[in-house]
């Protein structure tokens, strides 16, 4: 009976939904928009991300962006990236019926659009249309790239040690596909693309701000929450109310007009963003936690072996708690010198018995480039210190 229906379709030319038109788009004046989920490794963790893509009809080329999250900045940092990769602006963009753009679907292609994204269409000058509910064929371009994307530039699994490398690796892959020509055509995207940006709105003088901002007051842990996350600033700060910025890749602190802090932005929930600077001054003041507080315990996982045996050397010679206080002081040397110049000289101390901090600074105020002066006339020449006296120095207590 089926068959017999159809073939009556058929014959009577009622049946057209398995037929689909060939399509020409018409030059730099539509591109189609989606997000695509992959797996790369982070600093040796698996970690699923999104990657958000853009790609115009008429030539193919595509754009793509990778990010922890799907969120409205995410996906508007996304849009100011692409804008600049193409070198302008489409007239016209598709998208599905996505949270960050759309409040509500109402009948036909009517939407009710999200108040921030209608500040960004008004800022690019582009216009946004919506497919109907459940038809990902009607952008079935971008569709086709997130499985390219996903068979081709994304394997093997790329191992990074950032977003950032990540995102490098995708624009490489993107320009290197530029000599890739799409079936039916006889020029590759590359060439397509020459004749497509001279018809882009051209790009405004200066991208959109991407930046939330909000205030809130630092809590007795001397941390701020933000969108569920928790981020420090220095223990003088505590309890007093801040200002805070919030970019897709960062979250900036300020109180009274100044910065006093700066993360990078975390993603999930009750995670804690902390810098060890901000609370040495306080574990100095409260010794007795300096094995258990969390800030420590987790720098501990991090710092090289030079500074675990420097710390055991200065408890053994100068007792448990004033070792701590004093180790503490080299701690807080990283403020003001680089990791690799610390560690060099933490290195040298434990080789010469140098067991101050004291000695610590010393060796790094004398330890940077050295400097050739003519001696005064008459002058005596100065011998070079001895460092490996400071092992026998006393201690005060």
């Amino acid at each position: 009976m089926r068959r017999y229906v159809r073939q009556v379709k058929a014959k009577e030319g009622m049946d057209t939904s398995r037929a689909y038109l060939i399509l020409e788009p018409e030059c730099g004046q539509e591109a189609e928009v989606d997000w695509g989920e992959a797996i790369a490794m982070v600093k040796g963790i698996r970690t699923p991300f999104h990657f958000f893509c853009m790609r115009p009809r008429f030539s193919g080329r595509p754009f793509v962006r990778a990010y922890p999250c799907e969120r409205q900045q995410a996906f508007f940092d996304a849009h100011t990236h692409a804008f600049t990769f193409f070198g302008g602006v489409f007239p016209v963009l598709v998208y599905d019926n996505l949270r960050s753009a759309v409040e509500k679907v109402l009948t036909g292609r009517n939407r009710i659009e999200q108040d921030a994204f209608r500040k960004l269409r008004s800022y690019y000058n582009f216009e946004a249309r919506f497919c109907n509910p459940g038809s990902a064929n009607e952008k079935g371009g971008v569709e086709g790239v997130i499985g390219y994307v996903r068979r081709n530039f994304l394997v093997p699994v790329p191992v990074v040690d950032s977003f950032e490398e990540l995102n490098e690796h995708l624009l490489r892959s993107c320009l290197k596909h530029g000599s890739y020509r799409i079936a039916g055509r006889t020029e590759n995207i590359d060439s397509l693309f020459e004749r497509e940006k001279e018809c882009l709105v051209p790009l405004p003088a200066v991208p959109l701000a991407n930046i939330a901002l909000l205030e809130t007051n630092v809590d007795k842990y001397s941390t701020v929450v933000v969108d569920k996350n928790r981020y420090s600033v220095p223990v003088s700060y505590a309890r007093l109310k801040v200002r805070v910025e919030l970019s897709i890749g960062g979250v900036d602190i300020f109180h009274d007009g100044g910065r006093i802090a700066r993360h990078a932005r975390l993603f999930g929930n009750n995670k804690w963003q902390l810098d060890p600077q901000h609370y040495l001054e306080l574990v100095r003041r409260k010794p007795g936690a300096f094995d258990s507080a969390l800030v420590i315990r987790r720098w501990r996982e991090e710092w090289p072996a030079c500074l675990e045996r420097l710390l055991a050397r200065f408890r053994q010679k100068q007792g448990d708690t004033p070792g701590i206080k004093d180790f503490i002081s080299v701690l807080m040397l990283y403020r003001d010198y680089s990791p690799e110049d610390i560690e060099a000289v933490v290195e040298l101390a434990l080789e010469n018995s140098v067991s101050t901090s004291d000695g610590i600074k010393h060796m790094l105020v004398y330890s940077g480039p050295e400097e050739h002066f003519e001696p005064l006339a008459g002058w005596p020449a100065t011998p070079v210190p001895d460092i490996t006296r400071y092992a026998g120095l006393g201690v005060i207590r």
